[in-house]
């Protein structure tokens, strides 16, 4: 895909952040577009279907964590990478942004080339096809690669991208441990750095949502899904 067909939206309540950022990504060849607040950009995403989301989380009318909650649910934007750009650095915001279906989390001030190279390893993640179409049935947990849905005891269930990805490949083979640096690298891109607790934050949120038993921690190790 070439950088001219790639839409990169830039959500930020701070004009010269926009001008900064429209004016670095545009002369890399990306298509930028551009918003002052959430509730504008939850509506310049479902018109123009960006592939990548670059959110503030503090803004007016409709913080980041908000209007990427309506993102993710908006039919269509299922594949969209979502990254916050934030001044906040506290562990509560990434976890809220985490738990919100963000991909990634950036701390400003963030130099223009430290950004691009970020979006660029953002971008190699987004998967412009569907992924591999199969269904994989465990026990009572059906998962739809294909359509990005999971059914636990016949109700389905809306997981953010991410943790779709992880359980999806904890799933591929049940009962394997795979290891901690194998998981970033396969969910998260080994380009991307990721805080050292966004593996356990997204287990936990799994965790709530199907069963604590069907994940073991191998201490020092990493993780496993759990099938008798």
């Amino acid at each position: 895909m070439k950088k001219s067909d790639i839409t990169i939206l830039v959500v930020d309540d701070d004009p010269d952040i926009l001008e900064i950022l429209n004016y670095n990504l545009s002369a890399e060849g990306y298509k930028v577009i551009t918003a002052e607040n959430g509730a504008e950009g939850v509506k310049k995403a479902k018109k123009k279907n960006p592939h990548l989301v670059i959110l503030d989380v503090m803004m007016p009318e409709m913080d980041g964590i908000e209007a990427c909650e309506k993102i993710r649910e908006t039919k269509g934007l299922e594949n969209t990478i979502i990254t916050f750009l934030t001044a906040r650095g506290e562990d509560y915001s990434q976890v809220a942004g985490f738990d919100a279906g963000a991909d990634d989390y950036i701390t400003k001030p963030v130099k223009p080339k430290v950004l691009m190279s970020k979006v660029k390893a953002l971008l190699r993640r987004f998967k412009a096809n569907s992924p591999e179409k199969n269904i994989v049935e465990i026990g009572d947990i059906i998962i739809n690669r294909d359509e990005y849905k999971i059914y636990n005891h016949g109700t389905e269930m809306n997981l953010p991208r991410k943790e779709f990805e992880l359980l999806s490949l904890l799933t591929s083979e049940p009962n394997k441990v795979f290891k901690r640096d194998d998981i970033l690298n396969t969910v998260w891109g080994n380009e991307v750095v990721v805080g050292g607790r966004t593996i356990d934050v997204h287990i936990r949120k799994l965790r709530e949502k199907l069963g604590d038993a069907k994940f073991k921690t191998v201490k020092g190790v990493g993780y496993k899904f759990v099938h008798e």
